[in-house]
């Protein structure tokens, strides 16, 4: 018989939050044992269910909890994001925004039509 394979250290399944909503002690555990399992191979994984665990948090004083836990993912996915190959804009679309804006300021407002 084959073992099925292991899924990486930090894997975290989002069939535990399909099950309804979790206590808010064992989310906000959940979300801390994400934050320091995550990896570069899963962050992308890892940051969708923490925000699937903070949105079920019942309260602002639990996800105040959650915070920190969840700004170091979100600079984790960042960073990591960044070194992997470029970003997935490749920085196209500021620059795209910036120059219409810059244009749009030349040209001023359109004179109305009679």
């Amino acid at each position: 018989m084959v073992d099925s394979p292991k899924p990486p250290t930090g894997f975290v399944s989002l069939k535990s939050v399909a099950k309804g909503t979790p206590d808010p002690a064992a989310a906000l555990a959940d979300i801390r044992r994400i934050y320091f399992k995550t990896t570069r191979d899963t962050i992308e994984h890892d940051f969708a269910h923490a925000i699937e665990l903070l949105k079920a948090l019942p309260d602002e004083a639990s996800r105040a909890k959650a915070h920190v836990f969840m700004e170091g993912l979100a600079e984790m996915r960042k960073d990591w994001g960044r070194s992997g190959g470029g970003s997935r804009s490749g920085g196209r679309g500021t620059r795209g925004r910036q120059s219409r804006s810059k244009s749009m300021k030349a040209k001023g407002p359109k004179e109305p039509t009679k």
